[in-house]
């Protein structure tokens, strides 16, 4: 049993059952619980390589983002609970057919369980902590040394926005200060010799339709730390259901959207990055979550 829970931001103070849902946020119990453990391809470059990224898929969450891309998992908590010896066999499991790293997606209120995971079986390949951002720096400090690669969100810097499209009024404020965290942590992106991505934080933004004017807010403050960490914007927004108050999440990208935050991208130097093609957009880009590999 983990006695009251204060991984995420939310700090609800609930007691998680080591199998039953709880009453937190998340509405998770205090294992793992996962929608599928496979190779994943759909990954930046330097991380999904040729073999395939080891990814892991957490259910539940503590945002509640109404354009979700993962609701299957994230809001409908589609998933099955493992016991801590499991996850380790499921790192063991992706290493051996090949896998560039192990990506632990949508960590935050399982860290516990996974930092006992690591403790118990640290994989030979970099582990990769993919996570909304919405984290606190404590949570964080009880994972140093045990992740290589942080791949954080940073979607807005506006408390109303966030509060009105994820359900966090201080998303921003805790973001920023976990993505400092994180490249405290890990220090500048570095490459093996085969150019995948060995140690740092590359920290995604998914560029939303109908608020370029955010991202390129988003952009500015990634701008200032661009000698420590690398940016990853996407363009592969899809719309999953119609938001009631934003009808511009009912639609992908226009060109002219995409034009406009390449051009901030290129006057603000971060050409260095990631910048997906408007093309990517799609329910191609999401995976099945089936309980493959769980």
């Amino acid at each position: 049993m983990l006695q009251k829970c204060t991984l995420c931001p939310r700090q609800c103070g609930v007691d998680r059952e080591d199998d039953t849902p709880s009453r937190g946020v998340c509405g998770m119990p205090a294992l793992p619980t996962a929608a599928r453990a496979a190779l994943h391809f759909g990954e930046e470059p330097c991380i999904s390589g040729l073999n395939g990224s080891g990814t892991v898929f957490f259910s539940g969450c503590s945002l509640s983002c109404v354009f979700c891309q993962n609701r299957e998992i994230s809001h409908l908590k589609r998933g099955k609970t493992v016991s801590i010896d499991r996850l380790c066999d499921i790192f063991k499991e992706l290493e051996d057919q090949g896998a560039h790293n192990i990506n632990l997606v949508n960590p935050t209120h399982f860290a516990s369980a996974i930092r006992e995971a690591l403790m118990r079986y640290r994989p030979s390949i970099p582990v990769l902590y993919n996570t909304g951002g919405y984290e606190r720096v404590e949570t964080l400090k009880s994972l140093e040394g045990l992740i290589d690669i942080y791949l954080p969100d940073l979607k807005y810097l506006s408390s109303e926005l966030s509060a009105r499209l994820s359900g966090a009024k201080d998303y921003p404020d805790f973001a920023t200060a976990a993505i400092l965290e994180m490249v405290r942590q890990t220090g500048s992106p570095i490459l093996d010799e085969n150019g995948m991505m060995k140690r740092g934080t590359m920290v995604r933004h998914l560029v939303l339709p109908g608020y370029t004017n955010q991202s390129i807010e988003v952009l500015k403050w990634l701008a200032q730390h661009k000698d420590k960490l690398w940016v990853s914007i996407m363009f592969q927004y899809t719309p999953i259901t119609e938001v009631p108050g934003a009808p511009s999440l009912s639609r992908t990208l226009t060109k002219r959207e995409c034009e406009k935050i390449w051009d901030v991208v290129d006057a603000l130097g971060l050409t260095d990055g990631y910048v997906q093609e408007r093309e990517s957009s799609g329910t191609g880009m999401i995976p099945s979550f089936d309980l493959t590999g769980v």
